[in-house]
């Protein structure tokens, strides 16, 4: 099995709590991520001006919005390719 490296390069935030996002090797697409809105940490989401704040922490390479949230960008590779 072929490891891949995911490298997010950038992000936005896009309506109705999706996020579009773009991968070192060019790989973009869009991610739902309504179904968290409102779970545990993500009650953060509910404030639509929050969630819009997303940005790329370049430390963990990782979508973040606070130092609580943030999100595997392996994940969120693979419900880009599925």
């Amino acid at each position: 099995m072929e490891f891949v490296r995911a490298k997010i390069v950038e992000c936005k935030a896009l309506p109705n709590y999706h996020v579009w996002i773009r991968f070192d090797d060019g790989l973009e697409g869009e991610v739902d991520l309504s179904h968290l809105v409102g779970e545990g940490i993500f009650a953060a989401w509910k404030s639509k001006d929050f969630f819009n704040k997303v940005y790329i922490d370049s430390n963990s390479n990782t979508l973040a919005w606070n130092d609580d949230i943030d999100l595997d960008p392996y994940v969120l590779r693979d419900r880009i390719k599925k």
